[in-house]
């Protein structure tokens, strides 16, 4: 399906129960939201995860879905709750509690970009943010699930690969004398949206293609990870990130020549997490 919500990339044959997803990858900036930002494209970007649904294109090649958020992070943020309501940003909301991301600008409708600069004048209306979720969160989660629901029915077991982007400095800022910086993060929550089996065989996988792996520091998975990753039930989550460094020009969000050979080093890891849970389920007799 393509719109201008998300768009699906299915495979002419679903052959594993593994779900790619890019909830941040978005870049369909519309004239009225350029309209109401006061920041230039480029610094509007900045919180994007620019390109990172090229990297994973592979997916359906290999027999997976690959679902790709259309609207950009800055506008809406799938990977937040749609009661994270920024109370600084939006006019009606009441603060309840201390949640640190929608103090520092970062909710379902975010405050700021990048290094935390403002995206807007003033305030929006609770109508526009509602608006922002009804057309463009629930579609995409309601998606979502539906290829998480077709992958156990098919494979008694759903694995979402949830991929994102790190910038560099992020890591580097994290990162342990005499330890070498991981290439990718793995999240799972420490253990509570994926079984260990999952986990140690994804990170099999991007170990296997000659990358660095980290779990779960400095990045452990936020709301996505954490809906869908019921492990109980069948239905494992893994957020993955990749060091931005690796692949483009942050500061241009722009391609480097390193870009089409990173992406055929993740064609070998897609490949490989395909094969996590391939045995379809017996169909039962009429």
């Amino acid at each position: 399906m393509s719109n201008t919500v998300y768009l699906v990339e299915r495979p002419a044959e679903l052959r594993s129960g593994v779900v790619f997803a890019s909830p941040h990858s978005g870049s369909n900036y519309s004239p009225a939201f350029l309209a109401q930002t006061i920041l230039d494209p480029l610094l509007l970007r900045s919180s994007e995860d620019a390109f990172v649904d090229e990297l994973f294109a592979a997916a359906p090649r290999f027999g997976m879905p690959l679902l790709m958020a259309q609207a950009p992070r800055a506008y809406v943020d799938l990977n937040r709750s749609t009661e994270e309501l920024d109370p600084a940003l939006i006019e009606g909301v009441i603060k309840r509690g201390q949640n640190p991301r929608v103090a520092s600008g970062l909710g379902v409708v975010p405050r700021v970009v990048a290094h935390g600069r403002a995206i807007y004048r003033g305030k929006l209306t609770c109508a526009e943010a509602r608006h922002r979720i009804s057309t463009y969160w629930r579609p995409y989660h309601a998606a979502l699930q539906h290829l998480l629901d077709q992958a156990r029915m098919g494979f008694g077991k759903a694995v979402l690969i949830d991929c994102h982007s790190m910038p560099h400095e992020a890591i580097a800022a994290a990162g342990r004398r005499g330890v070498g910086l991981p290439d990718v993060v793995l999240g799972d929550r420490f253990g509570a949206a994926a079984s260990a089996d999952v986990m140690d065989q994804v990170e099999a996988a991007f170990v296997g293609a000659g990358l660095r792996v980290a779990r779960n520091a400095p990045f452990a998975g936020a709301y996505i990870t954490q809906s869908y990753g019921r492990p109980s039930r069948g239905q494992h989550a893994i957020q993955v990130e990749i060091d931005r460094s690796l692949y483009m020009d942050e500061a241009r969000i722009e391609k480097t020549s390193n870009f089409a050979g990173l992406q055929a080093l993740l064609s070998e890891v897609v490949a490989d997490v395909s094969r996590l849970t391939c045995d379809p389920l017996p169909v039962a007799a009429e």
